[in-house]
């Protein structure tokens, strides 16, 4: 058969497509890119907000006339949707022939030839480095899920419920999983988990975030690598961790985490604790110890029983912190979170103003501190021509995350070939609100040819940066 997929919603649900798809492979069928030779089309789906809950059903509806206009013979809905709506799925979507839950993507192959999956599993899923899987990101780039799940009670968040209590992959497989994909032609790994500072807690590692990154930072690779990790959790930030970052080359001197709010009110109704000014110290902890860190976080307005005093202290936090890189994202009052019991919500209106408020701020904040590199040289990894504009090619510094984060948009190229996956260095000449803008001053080089190409799918509409990641 021929087997097309559609993935939504963040890096990890892009992970678990690309898992799917090596078992789709793996037991001898083929995959498509067009949606009207596909025999079976499979929609990973996200619902963790509204917006993305809509986005989801349309794209369901959406492959469903492949159903009635192309080849399509099957329909099957994978992901977050399905464990929160399993039932209601099947009662008023009928176009849809089977379901796939976030720790049942090894029934991918039978569901898709119709055929009656093995019993559930004793334990959650989580896949290892024998896992097949087939990459849909550039070449040069690639995530790497080193947990699933998460013990974390945040009451804005279902992803408990979704992805089950957390549990980490086993150190080796990371590494084996790590190896292979510089060995491919990966240029940055980015490690994801819902949470991970917590990696390796509960196989009994002591610092086992860093141990990790430290391990990977000695794989050894015939070209220079990046190794990222994503969504850190405050508390779990520890020394060790900040020292072994500031003491190997190949860690990228970026720390995304978090922290949702500054009010010590709000962040106690959210179930996180903390407040402010231990963000500050932290912040400056961070700094001291990793010279020349870039620092992503995100925050909820909104929460229920934000006052305009939080709202207020979170702006004056804002302005204090002076944060490389800040989402804002607009609450949102899902039935199946602990915070839809919560009182005193906040109307649509006051979030949507606070919103644009914060993001004013930031985007002052992000454009002084972007005039502040006109002039320097960084090193940039080339993303490929620019799809903004069919005269420039883009890039970005190791403290620009992919899909997150702004680019570096390159306007004179140099000399020799310019071509994806390039290390190159980038001497910045205009600075823009969150995109840079430079010339490329060394000699590029030829890139070895890849051994096979990557498989592209239906759609891949990830989200990471509009979703109030842990």
């Amino acid at each position: 058969m021929k087997i097309g997929f559609v993935s939504l919603g963040c890096p990890k649900n892009l992970v678990d497509t690309e898992v799917m798809m090596g078992n789709i492979a793996s037991a001898g069928h083929s995959l498509t890119a067009a949606p009207e030779d596909a025999d079976v089309i499979v929609v990973n789906t996200c619902s963790f907000i509204d917006p993305a809950k809509k986005e989801s059903i349309d794209t369901i509806l959406e492959m469903a006339e492949f159903k009635r206009t192309g080849k399509a013979q099957r329909l099957i809905v994978a992901g977050c949707l399905v464990e929160r709506y399993r039932g209601e799925i099947a009662n008023t979507l009928p176009e849809v022939d089977a379901v796939i839950g976030t720790n049942e993507l090894d029934k991918v192959v039978a569901m898709c030839e119709g055929l009656t999956p093995k019993a559930e599993p004793e334990t959650p899923y989580l896949y290892h480095d024998l896992t097949p899987r087939i990459r849909t990101t550039p070449r040069h780039f690639a995530y790497m899920k080193i947990a699933e799940g998460c013990d974390h009670p945040c009451t804005f968040c279902v992803i408990p419920h979704y992805r089950g209590a957390f549990r980490s992959r086993r150190f080796e497989s990371v590494i084996n999983e790590a190896t292979t994909l510089f060995a491919d032609g990966v240029r940055e790994i980015n490690l994801i988990g819902q949470d991970t500072t917590c990696y390796g807690e509960d196989l009994g590692l002591k610092d086992g975030l860093a141990t990790l990154l430290e391990r990977l930072a000695q794989i050894e690779t015939e070209h220079e690598k990046w190794v990222r990790f994503l969504y850190c959790y405050p508390n779990r930030v520890t020394q060790k961790l900040l020292d072994t970052i500031a003491a190997n080359e190949a860690l990228v001197k970026y720390i995304d985490m978090p922290l949702q709010h500054a009010s010590r009110e709000v962040l106690k109704r959210m179930k996180r604790g903390s407040n402010g000014d231990q963000f500050l110290k932290l912040l400056e902890r961070i700094r001291k110890t990793i010279p020349g860190v870039a620092i992503r976080t995100s925050m909820i307005v909104g929460f229920p029983g934000e006052t305009d005093a939080d709202f207020q202290e979170l702006c004056q936090f804002a302005e204090a912190a002076q944060l490389d890189r800040l989402g804002v994202f607009a609450y949102s009052d899902e039935d199946s979170s602990k915070s839809f019991l919560l009182d005193n919500k906040v109307d649509k209106k006051t979030i949507y103003n606070r919103k644009r408020k914060l993001m004013s701020v930031q985007r002052k904040i992000s454009a002084h501190r972007n005039k502040q590199l006109i002039g320097t040289e960084v090193q940039v990894l080339i993303e490929g021509p620019s799809p903004d504009s069919d005269l420039l090619w883009q890039g970005r510094m190791s403290t620009q995350a992919p899909d997150i984060d702004g680019v570096c948009y390159i306007s004179d190229p140099g000399s020799g070939p310019l071509e994806k996956g390039q290390f190159r260095r980038m001497r910045i000449t205009e600075a823009h609100d969150y995109d840079l803008v430079g010339n490329l001053i060394d000699e590029g080089r030829a890139m070895p040819k890849p051994a096979q190409p990557l498989f592209p799918i239906l759609a891949a509409h990830q989200t990471p940066n509009n979703l109030p990641h842990r």
